[in-house]
């Protein structure tokens, strides 16, 4: 067995996820589906319970003590979200439902004010349903075009192409920053720096780098950028959007309802300064306060050994994995993150995800909200294996083990 040299002290991580120490179909659970959504650290779970049990109360509307102590805390984690990313101001961040949500109000509040027809907004073959389907809906409203920056059979976007693209009439560049289907990790500097000198405004999708990689808004100069928290060992239900201030401003409100008004009355409304405007009715409180726990369990472990740990678990597996017979590796970019996407030459991707289940090893099947990826490669779906900080070694050679198993008996 290959030794992994890592600073991450694996067995300790592990004790913070509990969920990892079961038992699936008889068999010890390997949890390889952390592109869909992460496991939940231990403190996290503890935050969400601590609220719940000592401090659940509506924030921003109450004097008593258990309404300031909840906005308190909420108001900290947004905050957390500042630092974190290192937004320059922290009216810059934005609470949301998930990553879908937050390109959905960008879309619909930033498109509605910014485009018309002739218009162009440009994303990438390789998006997510989440940053396809918004731009079509706020297209079909404004009458503007949107055109797909081309990708290589690697699975890397063509900058040269994308240079092409680029003209007086590009209002919007969306791409997201690490392919959830491929794991491809995008050269986002020079895709928003092109786009800036053209004068356009830029969409990141950060919900797959946010787990992986450091994020630092002010260096990237995107003008929105959104993540969510299940990805980052967080709890569900809570997104971030961050949007410059001078953007932000000058955007109507997505939704309307309470929080998000100044004065309101029969006659007219004025609106909440940033970010609040944006936040209408009650929030999903518990989870953003122990979203900040999430974030304190990254930083605490660093992403240079988060990075380190991760591919050379991808570098394992890929080893291993390309040498099963019938197997198609999906993407094979250059800067990866741990992402190993594949096909298996004459059984389909549910099958093989249904007899790993049935060895407790959880993978995703299927075309992962990609689509017109899965088209690009004439296929209609893969099996996707993505790791995280507490997958180890032992897990991914017994998992190929089991692949080998099933691909056998197959042939």
């Amino acid at each position: 067995m290959e030794a992994v040299e890592t600073s991450l002290d694996v067995i300790s991580i592990r004790k913070q996820f509990p969920i990892l120490d079961q038992e699936v179909n008889g068999k010890p659970l390997i949890y390889f589906d952390n592109a869909a959504s992460s496991q939940t650290a231990s403190e996290v779970v503890k935050s969400l319970i601590n609220f719940y049990e000592k401090d659940h109360a509506n924030i921003h509307r109450g004097i008593h003590t258990l309404a300031e102590r909840s906005t308190t805390a909420y108001e900290n984690t947004r905050k957390r979200v500042q630092a974190f990313i290192n937004a320059n101001e922290v009216e810059e961040i934005v609470f949301t439902q998930g990553t879908t949500e937050s390109i959905n109000l960008v879309a619909h509040s930033w498109g509605s004010v910014n485009l018309k027809k002739g218009d162009e907004i440009l994303i990438s073959q390789l998006e997510h349903h989440s940053n396809i389907v918004p731009w079509q809906l706020i297209a079909e409203k404004t009458g503007a075009t949107i055109k797909v920056i081309p990708i290589n059979s690697e699975g890397e976007i063509l900058l040269n192409e994308y240079e092409k693209l680029l003209n007086e009439n590009t209002k919007m560049v969306a791409v997201n920053y690490i392919s959830n289907s491929l794991g491809t990790i995008n050269p986002v500097h020079e895709i928003i720096k092109s786009a800036k000198a053209n004068g356009a405004t830029v969409m990141i999708d950060a919900a797959q780098a946010a787990p992986h990689q450091k994020i630092d808004v002010q260096d990237l100069n995107c003008d929105f950028l959104a993540f969510s928290s299940h990805k980052m060992y967080g709890p569900t239900g809570v997104g971030i959007l961050y949007g410059r201030r001078e953007q932000l401003e000058i955007i109507p409100p997505y939704q309307g309802g309470g929080e998000m008004i100044e004065e309101v009355s029969f006659e007219g409304t004025t609106y909440n300064e940033i970010p609040y405007k944006f936040e209408a009715g009650t929030p999903n409180i518990g989870d953003v306060i122990a979203f900040h726990e999430a974030m304190n369990f990254i930083e605490d472990l660093g992403y240079d050994a988060i990075q380190a740990y991760e591919h050379q678990l991808l570098q394992h597996a890929t080893k291993k994995i390309s040498v099963i017979e019938g197997v198609r590796i999906i993407g094979e970019a250059g800067n990866k993150a741990s992402v190993l996407s594949f096909v298996i030459e004459g059984i389909h991707p549910y099958d093989i995800g249904q007899l790993l289940d049935a060895k407790g090893i959880a993978v995703r099947t299927g075309h992962h909200c990609t689509q017109p990826l899965m088209d690009f490669f004439g296929i209609e779906g893969t099996i996707r294996a993505s790791f995280s900080v507490y997958n180890t070694i032992e897990e991914i050679d017994h998992f190929c083990e089991s692949l080998q198993s099933i691909v056998s008996k197959f042939g």
